[in-house]
């Protein structure tokens, strides 16, 4: 995503708090704290806010706040685990959940954390600092892989010549050597609008982090956590994120046909567990004239019904 003129600006904040409604004495969850924009916006409606965020760093910064705030409590986890996390604290069904899906200023303006070619860094890429690293996949994964990875997750239409191309580039240990291979491998013209290795960057940083598995898991547990009348609010940056959002609605809210020849029957009918999704928001152009982080945001909200949740059974990955 496009990095924003001031990190602590929230992405469609008067939207976002418009569905959750926020009430004094509400429970809510910001699954994604980052540099905590929407956690202090629900703080000042009087919330308690458990705020999520696997980045240590994004914790580290958070704790000021924290120690300021009686009504916030940081858990430093993924959000694919807010469930159990909130139940290991006994926390009740909460009434809204919000996610703010992709890599944060704070790690994309750093280049030491390896997000981003606009400055040479490390090619690091991971959001929770541990694991493999972006240089791992790219120094040890067979020329297939990292061709199916580009094409899957950054929609590289020439995934197999820029997989071919950094094979043959190994070993490989900044974002400057890695740009400079898909560059090569792709063709660049210093005036062309989008760098041709955005796409691959994209790829390699959702494999890296399991970001749409971590969003299919997270949305299922924010299923799981919300009360009857809950609210859930997801932004998303780029259309693989907001295809699996759009996809996860439908199929909660009943609006899924039962079967095709893509996907077979149910196996069992399921009560609806969300009602219809509100239609999707996307910035107004003064928003996007304030901050360009917004300009590829999307987001889509629903309410919770008092229907069971979903098994894990029926969660999934695939967009």
């Amino acid at each position: 995503m496009t990095a924003p003129a001031d990190p602590h600006i929230p992405v469609l904040l008067d939207e976002v708090l418009a569905a959750l409604a926020p009430a004094p004495g509400e429970t809510m969850v910001d699954a994604t704290f980052g540099a905590g924009g929407y956690t202090r916006a629900l703080l000042t409606k009087g919330a308690r806010v458990f705020a999520f965020d696997r980045d240590p760093d994004a914790i580290a910064a958070g704790r000021a706040l924290e120690s300021a705030e009686a009504g916030l409590i940081l858990v430093p986890a993924e959000f694919s685990a807010l469930a159990g996390e909130l139940d290991a604290r006994g926390v009740p069904p909460v009434d809204g959940v919000v996610m703010d899906i992709g890599v944060s200023s704070m790690q994309l303006d750093r280049p030491e954390r390896g997000f981003s070619f606009q400055g040479d860094g490390p090619l690091d890429m991971r959001m929770s600092q541990s694991g493999p690293s972006a240089a791992d996949f790219v120094n040890t994964a067979d020329e297939a892989l990292i061709a199916d990875v580009l094409w899957r997750y950054g929609e590289e239409p020439r995934s197999r010549r820029v997989a071919k191309a950094i094979v043959a580039a190994r070993p490989l240990t900044t974002t400057g050597a890695l740009a400079q291979v898909v560059r090569r491998a792709l063709g660049h013209r210093p005036h062309d609008k989008k760098d041709p290795a955005t796409r691959a960057f994209q790829a390699i940083r959702i494999h890296v982090n399991r970001e749409l598995e971590e969003l299919a898991r997270g949305l299922a547990a924010a299923e799981r956590v919300l009360a009857p009348g809950g609210r859930l609010a997801v932004v998303t940056f780029h259309s693989l994120e907001d295809r699996l959002v759009k996809r996860f609605l439908r199929e909660r809210s009943g609006s899924t046909p039962a079967g095709s020849r893509h996907r077979p029957e149910a196996r069992e009918a399921r009560s609806p567990s969300f009602e219809p999704a509100a239609k999707a928001v996307r910035p107004s152009a003064a928003e996007v004239a304030r901050n360009p982080r917004a300009r590829s945001a999307t987001l889509r909200t629903a309410r919770r019904t008092a229907a069971a949740a979903w098994d894990a059974g029926a969660e999934f990955v695939e967009a």
